[in-house]
């Protein structure tokens, strides 16, 4: 059930570098979410996180950016809120509960650690496929045999779009 004060957050997990499809495609997600009224929530660390915020502002919405240090960034961060938590690397988890679902784009070690957390908190988990990284075998090799979470991969904006719809996390009609 929606919540009449909040609105719907998607966590944005993964690594991408620019000039790469898996980069663009993170960029249009962050996008997408703005003009769907969800709120992202990106550690902006990687490039794709980073263009993800940057491209969910741009569209005028909202990003939380929760970020290892314990100060705060330089004033050009993409977030709309920071929250600088001091935890370093323990911050995985804070991104992994953080939403209401999990968007992976590729990923290297910190991306599987957060994978992990959400699922263990059940979070559900929408895998980009074909680029590379964790998000492309997800899948298949999800982190146990718990089923915890639907896994709900995509490959292009409209499915990403149609995952969102089904997880009922637009706050925008179509």
């Amino acid at each position: 059930m929606k919540s009449p004060h909040r609105r719907p957050q998607v966590c944005i997990l993964g690594s991408a570098e620019p000039g790469s499809a898996a980069y663009e495609l993170a960029g249009d997600a962050g996008a997408l979410m703005a003009r769907l009224g969800i709120t992202v929530v990106s550690g902006c660390g990687s490039p794709a996180t980073r263009v993800a915020a940057e491209r969910a502002i741009a569209a005028g919405g909202l990003v939380v950016s929760i970020i290892p240090p314990d100060e705060m960034p330089a004033a050009d961060w993409p977030a709309t809120v920071v929250l600088p938590c001091g935890m370093g690397d323990a911050r995985n988890l804070m991104m992994a509960l953080a939403g209401d679902a999990c968007i992976v784009i590729g990923g290297r070690a910190g991306t599987i650690s957060e994978v992990c957390l959400a699922w263990l908190h059940k979070r559900p988990l929408l895998p980009l496929e074909g680029c590379g990284g964790w998000s492309d075998t997800l899948r298949t090799h999800p982190p146990d045999e718990r089923q915890n979470s639907p896994i709900l991969p995509w490959t292009s904006l409209q499915t990403l779009e149609a995952q969102l719809r089904q997880l009922d996390l637009a706050s925008l009609p179509a």
